[in-house]
């Protein structure tokens, strides 16, 4: 035990930077489609429609919720470790055979099984900066965690920029499976398992552990309330990332503001959400994880409603901003307060189920999106619907119960001291 744990403190400086690396491939996944798609339709690749590829973003987000429900409740019995390394090898695995995909068929079915893989990354790489993290510093991991994202959908980007119009649509799917050669073998060689998972694997060795235990674990001890605040939270929050994400271009050209100021604005508020990630971590490890959630989802209600008036471009583009600065970073606080109120037995099934449904999200805010430009109403109801998602956001999240040791939002019942007289 004593060469494990020096094995363990050793290695825990790798954590951070190999699941921010397993974060980035969700960066990549988010972009790499409407990266492509424009070059399959204009070459007319198997037919495709815009119908056709919407579907199949769909299918592979909906491998991505299956992935999450189930992924995290594995990590929960046989250990993160293992979980992510299979996890990034079968996302890469899936993702270098689009670029040999014959069909539409094929290629669908192909990007729901990386899904899949690509489900298990996200759970499992917070929880285990969570267990990793020194004390009192889970939030600021998580966040930090985070800027993965951002970061590798403007990698993706770039490489669209250099790839497509030299070596072809198929040329990013591989460049995009190459990072596992480096990063499975990294993860093999220098990532620890956490303590916390070790020492419960050998507490209930003699008695094993099942998957309906871990997923009853989330509804016991007065968790159950705080469960379907996680999941209602994390569904919300996903609507307002990927609605945004996908629609704020043409809401704003609604609005009437030129495309280049509209693509603008869309980089303005993802250069907000990395800064907001920055910040948002330290506030909630200082302040408390549930009165920093509360605050950033106000807070972005606040500023979505905002949008919904014209204002000359400096205070436009300060709006956007901030309001990617609180936006995306709600949605994260939601993922650092589910790791900070499960115990070790249920954390990642806790996480896999948050992210899990929240990927309902991911689906239902472009969606959403698109219904109200179809009735013309994007501008400015558009932003009245996401600010009063937002604030939706922030009033499931009073139910949640705040972690041990953590100081109350408002003002709670205090127990009677006992009589001193006595």
């Amino acid at each position: 035990m004593p060469d494990t744990e020096r094995t363990t403190r050793a290695g825990s400086g790798w954590v951070l930077p190999l699941c921010w690396a397993t974060v980035l491939l969700e960066g990549f996944d988010l972009v790499v489609l409407g990266t492509v798609f424009p070059v399959m339709l204009d070459k007319g690749v198997w037919g495709m429609t815009e119908a056709s590829a919407s579907l199949v973003t769909t299918i592979g987000l909906i491998g991505m919720m299956v992935g999450a429900l189930v992924v995290g409740t594995i990590t929960d019995l046989i250990g993160r470790r293992k979980v992510l390394m299979l996890s990034v090898a079968s996302f890469s695995l899936f993702v270098l055979l689009c670029a040999v995909a014959p069909s539409m068929f094929v290629f669908g079915l192909l990007r729901f099984l990386a899904g899949l893989g690509l489900g298990g990354c996200l759970p499992t790489a917070i929880t285990l900066v969570t267990e990793h993290a020194r004390g009192g510093k889970s939030s600021s991991a998580t966040t930090t965690l985070m800027t993965g994202y951002h970061a590798g959908a403007v990698l993706t980007a770039v490489l669209g920029l250099v790839l497509l119009s030299s070596l072809g649509w198929r040329s990013m799917f591989v460049a995009g499976a190459l990072p596992a050669l480096v990063l499975v073998p990294l993860i093999w060689l220098y990532l620890p398992e956490s303590t916390a998972f070790r020492e419960r694997k050998s507490a209930v060795s003699s008695t094993g552990a099942s998957a309906r235990e871990s997923i009853a674990l989330l509804f016991r001890d007065g968790m159950a309330r705080s469960t379907v605040a996680f999941w209602v939270a994390s569904f919300l929050g996903l609507i307002l990332v990927y609605g945004l994400n996908t629609w704020l271009p043409e809401i704003m050209r609604a609005a009437g503001y030129p495309l280049g100021a509209a693509l603008g604005l869309l980089l303005t508020l993802n250069v907000g959400a990395v800064l907001g990630l920055l910040v948002a971590g330290r506030v909630a490890d200082r302040a408390g994880v549930k009165r920093s959630t509360l605050l950033w989802f106000v807070a972005a209600a606040v500023l979505l409603a905002l949008l919904s008036i014209k204002l000359p471009a400096v205070g436009l583009y300060a709006v956007v901003l901030l309001a990617g600065f609180f936006v995306f970073s709600a949605q994260v606080l939601v993922y650092a307060f589910v790791g900070r109120a499960y115990p070790t037995a249920s954390r990642a099934t806790g996480l896999g189920w948050s992210t899990g449904v929240g990927r309902i999200g991911a689906i239902t805010g472009p969606m959403l999106g698109g219904a109200l430009l179809t009735a013309n109403i994007a501008y400015p109801w558009g932003f009245y619907v996401f600010g009063a998602i937002a604030a939706l956001g922030a009033l499931v999240m009073t139910m949640a119960a705040r972690p041990a040791g953590e100081p109350a939002v408002v003002a709670e019942p205090i127990e009677s001291a006992p009589d001193p007289t006595h």
